[in-house]
């Protein structure tokens, strides 16, 4: 099967900075994959490497099987990418944008699918606004909408919701996680988390150029988050609990972090042993930014 995305060992050097240092990942057809990593960890320049923007000091990038370098016309076709920065031509309404947008990539008679775009984001009343007179938001929308406008097997959306309201984070999501139903390929960078623990089927992390974690979200968030219980107790915590205590709480309960769930019977133990009872006790569910934090600490 042909990959929607495939890296082979990539780097990219800038004079004596390494922004990519060897990164290989592939990406199959109809995921919704995640791509996290801090400021600085090389995501947008390999997404730059993806769109044709910047090319690779070294190894290989496609895109459904087009070589971006040497196949460039196919894989620039096959892939649609929501930029971070807010680009637009200030002299062209929403519509005229779009249109020319289709015109990029031969497409004649786009109209109605420009029309489906419009509403699922929300910009039909905004069609005929010149894009000078739109709120950064509305902005932000129309970049998706190009992003889509010739319907590409592969998007990528580089930090799609930054700075955006609730209603349009949640109208994106919608749209996309529909695109992504009918069989498109979803790559996502973002700063919000959460949205990729909701979102993503797999995710990759970046520091520093490299690759340091790539697994299903599932099995990131079993492996890597450990365990957290939160016990209020009838008594003092004993001594031999103290090193696993990670906040001490306002309300006299403490928040222990163990390695994994089957520590907790070891924290009873030493509970019963000290005739301590426990007066509540919670479970917390991890979450993907524990895991983000371990991550980027141990690498």
């Amino acid at each position: 099967m042909t990959h929607a995305i495939e890296i082979i060992d990539v780097t990219k050097r800038y004079g004596d900075l390494q922004a990519l240092a060897g990164v290989s990942l592939s990406v199959e057809p109809g995921e919704f994959f995640g791509l996290l990593g801090p400021n600085g960890a090389g995501k947008t320049t390999l997404i730059s490497i993806l769109a044709g923007l910047s090319r690779a000091s070294s190894g290989i990038a496609r895109i459904m099987g087009h070589d971006v370098t040497d196949g460039y016309r196919g894989a620039r076709g096959a892939l649609g990418v929501v930029p971070q920065e807010l680009v637009f031509d200030p002299f062209f309404t929403v519509r005229e944008t779009l249109t020319f947008q289709s015109g990029y990539f031969g497409l004649r008679d786009n109209d109605a699918w420009i029309d489906e775009v419009l509403e699922n984001l929300d910009l039909t009343a905004k069609a005929d606004t010149n894009m000078r007179a739109l709120s950064g938001g509305m902005k932000r929308r129309v970049l998706v909408a190009q992003a889509l406008v010739h319907k590409p097997p592969v998007i990528v959306l580089d930090e799609p919701t930054a700075g955006v309201d609730v209603e349009l984070r949640q109208a994106l999501w919608r749209f996309i996680r529909r695109l992504n139903r009918d069989g498109h390929t979803i790559v996502l960078t973002t700063h919000y988390l959460e949205e990729a623990e909701a979102l993503c089927g797999r995710i990759a992390m970046l520091k520093q150029g490299r690759v340091v974690a790539l697994d299903r979200t599932e099995n990131l968030l079993r492996l890597h988050s450990g365990c957290q219980v939160v016990l209020r107790l009838d008594g003092v915590l004993p001594g031999v609990l103290e090193a696993k205590v990670a906040e001490r709480r306002e309300d006299g309960s403490f928040k222990l972090s163990l390695p994994d769930h089957a520590s907790i019977e070891g924290v009873l133990a030493a509970l019963r042993e000290s005739r301590v009872a426990v007066l509540e006790m919670e479970i917390l569910q991890p979450d993907l930014e524990e895991v983000f934090v371990q991550i980027m600490q141990r690498s």
